[in-house]
């Protein structure tokens, strides 16, 4: 069982050179944004949205092997 919830999947795939996906997740209470690059899904950037801001996320590698397989999925 995912300990997350997909709220909000972006593919961005109208740029030139590079294309990325973007996923908003909740976990544990919290909400989440972590992109991909499309090609191989490999991790750009993760924030963390805490009070009306976004910081870093420190996510685990297996959550984020988790999400980038449920992407792989919906693609």
């Amino acid at each position: 069982m995912n300990t997350y919830e997909i709220t909000n999947m972006i593919i961005d795939d109208d740029f030139d050179s590079e294309e990325y996906v973007t996923a908003e997740f909740s976990h544990n209470q919290e909400d989440y944004s972590i992109t991909f690059k499309k090609a191989d899904l490999e991790i750009m950037n993760s924030w963390v949205f805490v009070d009306g801001a976004s910081l870093p996320a420190n996510l685990s590698d297996t959550l984020i092997e988790s999400i980038r397989e449920d992407i792989k999925k919906r693609i």
